[in-house]
């Protein structure tokens, strides 16, 4: 692809190359040709194997589990390319790690979504693109553009086309902080919202405390950005159950999916938990009750937009 002389280059890094092709194909392109790999100590190599000089690159990297490693490609890519006197670089991001550490929550924490931010901008990105951030104001750590892509329209429209013309569904929001993301996801399909009221005793802990809104006789759908370890999705399943629910269903962006994640959705009283590709899931982790949906036509407009000069406001419309 080659617009006004500045020609297109898609590399990866090695956390999530199937999606990565994908974005690649739904541009016409082949991926870059790069060797990612680590020298018998562990540290990571990065070989670079065309030149890509004046060229316009979008690395395509989550920082997902394993985050230091993948994080640490991503920074070498970047600085591997910039040493190469690449034209512009662009991080694409499309899981953005150490998101929840976003904020000073007691004396003495480190802000390491900010630090994250640093580094990759110190390595040498000119941009980044990314989706769902765990925090909005994780945009402002940054000084470069971040170009922050919605993973709530695609799950809607999934839900929406799913349910058409039924007119029992709520949406729920798992907590107090997340009832925004549910009310735009509610208007798409122009149905109403519950929230999970709960406390959380200490991290990946939670403990539900009451529904407000209405359940029962109703399918329901729990939207959030992320599934880590899926306690507050299960425990917020079995509190709408206990309220009269008639059917319940997950979704999220960012399938995490980590310590017992697996085995508590696969006992769950959920009927289906609907994800993102933001995050590659091992064939271990695949099971019949969650079905992926692939982001890779919005990252691929999204980059061919950027590349254009382009607004990609008008992407979700």
């Amino acid at each position: 692809m080659n617009t006004g002389g500045t020609e297109m280059e898609i590399f990866a890094g090695n956390s999530n190359i199937k999606l990565a092709t994908a974005i690649a194909d739904e541009l016409g392109l082949p991926l870059g040709d790069a060797e990612v790999s680590k020298f018998s100590d562990g540290e990571i190599v990065v070989n670079i194997k065309e030149t890509v000089r004046g060229k316009e690159l979008f690395i395509i990297q989550s920082t997902s589990a394993p985050t230091d490693s993948n994080l640490m490609e991503l920074l070498i890519m970047i600085d591997a390319c910039k040493r190469a006197s690449a034209g512009r670089i662009n991080a694409v991001i499309p899981y953005y790690g150490y998101a929840r550490q976003d904020r000073k929550a007691k004396a003495r924490d480190p802000i390491t979504a900010k630090l994250v931010a640093n580094l990759i901008t110190t390595a040498g990105a000119d941009r980044v693109i990314s989706m769902d951030l765990h925090a909005a104001q994780i945009q402002g750590y940054f000084d470069i553009p971040v170009d922050h892509l919605l993973g709530g329209p695609i799950l809607a429209n999934v839900f929406k086309e799913k349910f058409a013309g039924r007119d029992d569904i709520v949406i729920a929001s798992p907590d107090l902080g997340s009832v925004t993301r549910a009310r735009k996801f509610a208007d798409v399909l122009g149905v109403g919202i519950a929230i999970i009221d709960k406390r959380r005793p200490k991290p990946n802990v939670s403990e539900v405390m009451n529904i407000i809104g209405e359940v029962k006789d109703k399918t329901v759908i729990i939207v959030d950005d992320m599934i880590d370890t899926a306690g507050t999705l299960v425990n917020g399943a079995n509190a709408l159950m206990n309220a009269g629910a008639n059917e319940i269903y997950g979704c999220c962006t960012h399938a995490v999916f980590s310590g017992e994640a697996i085995p508590r959705l696969q006992n769950s009283c959920m009927k289906e938990i609907v994800v993102l590709d933001t995050i590659e899931l091992p064939k271990e982790k695949q099971i019949d009750k969650i079905k992926t949906v692939s982001v890779a036509p919005v990252f691929a407009k999204a980059i061919r937009k950027i590349y254009n000069n382009e607004s990609i406001s008008t992407i979700f419309g």
